[in-house]
C-alpha cells in the first residue's frame, strides 16, 4: 500500500539513528516534512543527506529531551512556522542499566524515568494542541514488549515503559472525539545500539533491521489508520488490545 503524506508535518525524537532515523526516512520517502530531533548533530545531519537523497525535506532541532523548556520551545516553533502538526513519533529513550532493582544507582533510574516518562508527558502537553489542529493527526509512541511482560534486571526501563503505555491509552482516550489517533508501538528487538548494550553477546544479524521495522510503523501515521488507544506489535505487523489482569 503506497502512503502519501505529501504536505503533512512529522516530528520524530530520536531520530540520529536506529528505529527513529529510519522512520524520518521513510516518513520524507512518503512526502512528509520530518521535523528530526535528538542530541547527536552529526547523526541529524547523516539523516538530512538521506532525506534529500530521496527527494525530501527536512528541518533539524539538536537537542537533550531531558531539556524541558527546550520541549516546550519546540511546540511554540512549530505553530509559528506551520500552525499545526500531523505527526508525533516519541521515539526517543534510554536503557539505563540492566541491573537488580535494588542496585541501580538514583541518578540512572531518574535520569530513565526524565528521560522515558517525563520527556514524553512534556511532548504531549507541548504538541497536542498542533496535533488537533490537523485534519487527521497522528502519534505514535514507542513502547516495547517488557512494559506487559517485565523481565528480571530490566526494572528501570521496563517501569519507565510501562508508564508510557499507560500514558498513551489515557491520551488516546482523552482525544477519542478529535481527530488525533494515539497508538503504542512494540517494536520487538531491533538491530539497534541500545539492544546490543542490552545484550552484548547476542548475533546482531539474527534481530530485524530498524529500516523493517520502520516501514511497518509507516501506515500508523496516515490519514487512512483509524485505530487508537492499542498496541501495534511489529513482529506480528497487526494491532493488539490492552488486558486487564483476570
Amino acid at each position: 500500500m503506497d502512503i502519501d503524506l505529501k504536505n503533512r508535518i512529522a516530528l520524530v525524537t530520536g531520530a540520529s539513528r536506529g528505529i527513529g532515523y529510519f522512520t524520518a526516512l521513510e516518513l520524507a520517502k512518503a512526502g512528509a516534512h520530518v521535523i528530526a530531533t535528538a542530541r547527536t548533530v552529526g547523526g541529524l545531519e547523516e539523516l538530512d543527506d538521506a532525506i534529500k537523497a530521496v527527494g525530501g525535506t527536512a528541518t533539524l532541532v539538536p537537542f537533550d529531551l531531558t531539556d524541558m523548556a527546550a520541549i516546550d520551545r519546540l511546540g511554540a516553533s512549530i505553530f509559528e512556522r506551520w500552525g499545526k502538526l500531523d505527526i508525533l513519533v516519541a521515539n526517543a529513550g534510554i536503557l539505563g542499566v540492566i541491573s537488580p532493582l535494588g542496585h541501580i544507582e538514583a541518578k540512572v533510574f531518574e535520569k530513565v524515568m526524565l528521560t522515558n516518562v517525563t520527556a514524553t508527558w512534556r511532548l504531549i502537553r507541548s504538541v497536542e494542541p498542533l496535533l488537533t489542529k490537523s485534519d487527521a493527526g497522528r502519534a505514535l509512541i514507542l513502547s516495547s514488549g517488557v512494559a506487559s511482560n517485565p523481565r528480571p534486571f530490566w526494572g528501570a526501563y521496563a517501569i519507565s515503559k510501562a508508564a508510557v503505555e499507560t500514558m498513551g491509552r489515557i491520551w488516546a482516550a482523552e482525544t477519542e472525539h478529535t481527530s488525533l489517533r494515539v497508538n503504542l508501538v512494540n517494536p520487538g528487538a531491533t538491530r539497534t545500539a541500545m539492544r546490543a548494550q542490552a545484550m552484548p553477546g547476542e548475533d546482531p544479524e539474527t534481530l530485524p533491521h530498524p529500516s523493517e521495522v520502520a516501514e511497518k510503523m509507516l501506515f500508523l501515521a496516515s490519514p487512512e489508520m483509524t485505530e487508537s488507544g492499542r498496541l501495534f506489535v511489529v513482529r506480528e505487523n497487526r494491532f493488539v488490545d490492552f488486558k486487564a489482569p483476570e
